[in-house]
């Protein structure tokens, strides 16, 4: 009796063991990451409602604190902690395509999750045109793939499912979009679907989702829009026009971002490439230059612009796009940590607010929330993310065909433009990255300022 006790003790014990390996500590990865993204979205918050008191009272302060955020970013970046730049999807992708260990010991770091998080407050106190939506995907991704020093035998394919769903499940709590969170994970970072990884995916989604509500309660992301039961019988050729203007803009700022070669002057090119501090803080300059012209509107991620559109209470100036455009190139050149995705989704209302005057019969906010989609799918290039993402942020069901017929054309006007930009950016992060050296070498042409930008050329 006492050895069938034992025997008994000693099975429960190893079979506790083995789903605590399978499942627990994939359980409580996915509740760290929806902690994360919960207060790193309100530290980021915090960071821009303080930049916006400062400016408040002194309207001139932008011209010193945006070119200076910038240059500390670039600084403590490129000296401390490179493979943190940029939005961090591309990192992200990277290391899906590439032998995870390596690629994951590289990119996804602790070390890099934590800079990543303060070096991207430090961008927004400056008023700079950063989302944190990216961040969000490579911070949770780079958490869940720390989780395998917990797994005895960890192997490529406990690795991969765990980035994968790290990643998933950040953009989900990030965005409280836990459909857009699945999309994402199957359009843009592994373009497949794979059986194996569908179950952990989605309980990991499900976890940092349940976390997110039950810390923010629920809610969507731009509110709810009302479109009436009615659509107007220009809807058609709306959708069409929306998905054709914004799918050339969108595919110019990609090939913008993707060939920085062609169109930056060689002094400036030369400039980045020898100082790279200095150049940030030009870019710094203009960004604070732009954003006094526009009123303020340009500073930040754009959500309080792109919301207030929606809810109609905000007017903005129909040179907002472009000019916010401007800014968000100018925050993405110098390699700050940040993210395009709300950026875009502003910049995508601002046409939408533009596009209003031609389609005047047509509800304000239907055709900002068709803009928004048609811009951000063509961006990313990932039509099926980009309209799933929008129908959830305004609970949008009623639109989901005009939205999604506006992200399948937009997408494919853009490709006729540039690659998919993630696509293109993860390449660069195949290789290791070069160590942080104090005074980088000046090359002898303009191609230098590749290897150490988050932009390439296509």
């Amino acid at each position: 009796m006492i050895r069938a006790l034992h025997s008994f003790s000693i099975l429960t014990a190893r079979r506790t063991r083995s789903l605590w390996r399978r499942y627990g500590i994939f359980w409580l990865g996915a509740i760290a990451v929806g902690l994360v993204a919960v207060y790193y979205a309100r530290l980021i918050d915090w960071g821009y409602g303080f930049f916006l008191d400062v400016r408040s009272g002194h309207a001139w302060v932008p011209l010193v604190i945006t070119p200076a955020s910038a240059a500390l970013c670039v600084f403590i970046t490129r000296r401390f902690f490179r493979g943190s730049e940029g939005s961090g999807i591309p990192q992200v992708i990277a290391v899906l395509n590439s032998p995870t260990s390596e690629s994951g010991g590289r990119l996804l770091t602790l070390r890099i999750l934590a800079s990543k998080i303060a070096v991207s407050f430090v961008a927004i106190l400056g008023g700079l045109t950063i989302g944190r939506e990216g961040p969000t995907v490579q911070v949770g991704a780079a958490l869940m793939f720390n989780m395998r020093r917990f797994y005895p035998r960890s192997n490529s394919l406990i690795e991969r499912q765990l980035v994968l769903a790290g990643a998933a499940a950040g953009l989900s709590a990030a965005f409280n979009t836990p459909l857009a969170g699945i999309v994402f994970a199957i359009e843009e970072l592994t373009r497949s679907f794979e059986v194996r990884t569908s179950g952990v995916l989605i309980t990991g989604i499900i976890i940092a989702g349940i976390i997110a509500l039950g810390l923010n309660g629920n809610y969507t992301y731009f509110g709810t829009i009302d479109v009436g039961m009615h659509f107007p019988k220009s809807l058609a050729v709306a959708v069409v026009a929306t998905a054709i203007v914004t799918g050339i803009a969108g595919g110019v700022f990609c090939w913008l971002l993707l060939n920085t070669s062609k169109w930056i002057p060689a002094p400036l090119r030369k400039l980045h490439a020898s100082q790279p501090v200095v150049f940030a803080a030009l870019c710094g300059l203009i960004i604070a230059a732009v954003g006094q012209v526009s009123g303020g509107t340009t500073f930040g991620s754009g959500y309080a612009e792109a919301r207030g559109l929606l809810e109609g209470r905000e007017h903005l100036s129909p040179f907002f796009p472009l000019l916010k455009m401007v800014s968000m190139i100018g925050s993405y050149l110098p390699g700050i940590p940040g993210g395009i995705f709300a950026p875009s989704l502003s910049i995508g209302a601002g046409f939408g607010n533009v596009l209003h005057i031609l389609f005047s019969q047509m509800p304000l906010p239907m055709l900002i929330a068709l803009a928004m989609v048609g811009y951000l799918a063509a961006v990313t290039q990932s039509p099926i993310t980009a309209f799933v993402i929008v129908m959830e942020m305004i609970n949008g069901h009623a639109l989901v065909i005009s939205l999604m017929a506006t992200a399948l054309i937009s997408s494919r006007v853009s490709r006729l433009f540039a690659r998919p930009l993630y696509e293109a950016l993860s390449e660069r992060y195949m290789a290791p990255l070069p160590k942080p050296a104090p005074s980088p070498e000046v090359p002898d042409t303009g191609a230098g300022e590749e290897q150490a930008a988050p932009v390439q050329k296509d």
